[in-house]
């Protein structure tokens, strides 16, 4: 291996660790949010609102977040196409890092009254618009350094990141719960989680400043620096994406929004009725999650590596239906409060989510051009969130009061499945595309799924 090729692996390395580490950490301060609105926000900041009222406005904060990273995406993916996209990683990493250390500080409602949830809906829209710019950027970070032929394995680094970060959050609350008694875990021992971003966002300025440019958004800069900027201009990302990219951004956000509800279905909503509603012990469920999100890293990793081989949309396809086909099942296992029934319904789901996961972090950059790439994943990725991740937990908690089971919501999340398929057969294969020096080619994603390269 030459010097050049030797330096390109290097690279490609950093990339990888960089977002890693960074994406790891980013979720892990995202996911405290949702197991602490499971366990303890309801009584924290919204006593006095009854066992559903009080979860259903801590759900609603938690869809907050949401709700902003779309906006995060639109911000920071605009200063990403511009600026560069290693810099743009570094103020997203420190605007949800100390966004969540915040909320570790934030009086209750006891002390601050109804100030106290107004600036943990502020400090929550601040983690919304810091993670929306986090992951499209970090996939791009991988995804213009690695190898065609190798960018759905290597993507495949970034997609663990989100696993990493839901053992973490789980792991320091199951941790806390063992070794504290319920008083003490809700007068002070919530926070801690929170705190500790402080510690965790350290490591991962330290792991990014290291880390170079994109060698395609640099090839594009130096495009644009001889004049050659096109016909296109200084026109804002979010325009172009929007005017000329709509189709991909729709249909992928769509093809992701299954996942995103089986995620917190599995993760945050299923905690708070087994414990509320089943009468589960909450130290059960999350040791269940966490051994489930053994068998997820496993599968993310196997479904990023086999994307390589049988396509991005094909892998795709099938794990959908997958998830489509454990709706159905996921409730009635749970209900049945038999603990290996339990564990066979949020361990299953959580495999199922990996493969899911796994092909996404190389499939959507793949959709866009470099000059627009981090605005049009990111849009696309956080779209997805919007409905999958933030609208769910509230229709199941309104489902389930409604009907006092919680079966309703598995139909509903196997629609969504059936919605998925049909966005995915939307889309065109992407697997081996080159995606350009400059602008990965200035194509529209086509109606029917042919080739892109045809």
């Amino acid at each position: 291996m030459d010097a050049e090729g030797a330096w390109r692996v290097g690279q490609l390395r950093r990339a990888a660790a960089a977002a890693l580490i960074g994406t790891a950490i980013e979720f892990y301060d995202f996911f405290i949010y949702g197991t602490a609105a499971a366990l303890v926000f309801g009584v924290v900041f919204f006593p006095g609102l009854g066992a559903v009222g009080a979860l259903l406005a801590a759900f609603s904060v938690y869809a907050v977040a949401f709700l902003a990273r779309p906006l995060g995406a639109v911000v920071f993916g605009h200063f990403g196409d511009r600026v560069g996209r290693k810099a743009t990683l570094v103020v997203s990493l420190l605007l949800m890092g100390l966004a969540t250390a915040a909320v570790g500080l934030l009086p209750g409602f006891a002390a601050w009254g109804w100030w106290a949830p107004a600036v943990l809906v502020v400090l929550r829209v601040c983690q919304g618009v810091g993670l929306g710019g986090e992951w499209g950027g970090a996939a791009l970070l991988i995804a213009e350094n690695a190898p065609a032929a190798r960018r759905g394995r290597y993507g495949g680094f970034l997609q663990l990141g989100p696993t990493i970060g839901f053992v973490l959050a789980n792991g320091v609350f199951l941790a806390l719960q063992l070794g504290l008694d319920e008083r003490a875990f809700r007068a002070w021992g919530w926070r801690v989680p929170f705190l500790a971003s402080f510690a965790l966002v350290a490591v991962g300025l330290f792991v990014r400043l290291r880390v170079e440019e994109s060698p395609l958004f640099r090839a594009m800069e130096r495009t644009e620096e001889r004049g050659e900027k096109g016909a296109h201009g200084e026109r804002p990302p979010v325009l172009e994406v929007v005017r000329e990219h709509w189709r991909p951004v729709v249909a992928g956000g769509g093809a992701i929004t299954v996942g995103y509800a089986l995620f917190y279905l599995t993760t945050t909503y299923s905690l708070a009725y087994a414990t509320s509603g089943l009468g589960v012990a909450s130290t059960l469920v999350l040791a269940m999650l966490l051994v489930g999100a053994v068998g997820m890293a496993g599968t993310v990793w196997l479904s990023a590596e086999r994307s390589d081989r049988w396509g991005r949309r094909r892998t795709l396809r099938w794990a959908t239906g997958l998830a489509a086909g454990w709706a159905l099942v996921l409730f009635p296992l749970l209900e049945s409060v038999s603990r290996p029934l339990m564990f066979v319904a949020l361990a299953g789901a959580m495999v199922v989510l990996g493969c899911m996961f796994g092909p996404v972090a190389a499939f959507l950059p793949e959709l866009f051009p470099t000059r627009v790439r981090y605005t049009g994943a990111a849009l696309t990725y956080n779209l997805g969130g919007v409905v999958g991740g933030a609208l769910t937990p509230l229709v199941a908690t309104r489902l389930t009061a409604a009907y006092g089971t919680a079966q309703p919501v598995g139909w509903y999340l196997a629609g969504l499945g059936v919605l998925a398929l049909g966005c995915l057969r939307l889309l065109p294969e992407t697997t081996g595309a080159e995606l350009g020096a400059v602008d990965g080619g200035r194509r529209r994603a086509p109606l029917w799924g042919a080739d892109p390269a045809a």
